[in-house]
């Protein structure tokens, strides 16, 4: 099996940065955006990224590069379960994309 080199780690936090930069201030993104913005509408390729994508925004999460959200509150990236949201942290201003 081989995957698609558009979803290695570093396409999937592009993928959140960019959604979450072109969002206004304090708006969130849900996973899955980020998910179909690499792998198109299709549900059996974009639900491939889900897990993957987890992963990444946890590691995201704890460099402070954003926040898990559940409910609308921040949560422990060790330790979280369920839907969650994608935001950017306070003081992180949109523009601040990877390159």
């Amino acid at each position: 099996m081989t995957q698609s080199p558009s979803f290695n780690a570093q396409a999937l936090r592009a993928a959140i940065l960019d959604l979450l930069n072109s969002r206004p201030e304090g708006k969130s993104i849900s996973p899955t955006e980020a998910a179909r913005a690499l792998a198109g509408s299709d549900e059996r390729q974009w639900s491939r990224l889900m897990k993957p994508l987890r992963a990444v925004a946890v590691d995201m999460a704890k460099a402070g590069d954003l926040e898990i959200l559940r409910k609308g509150k921040p949560v422990d990236p060790s330790n979280f379960r369920g839907v969650y949201r994608l935001g950017l942290p306070d003081g992180k201003a949109s523009g601040s994309s990877a390159a």
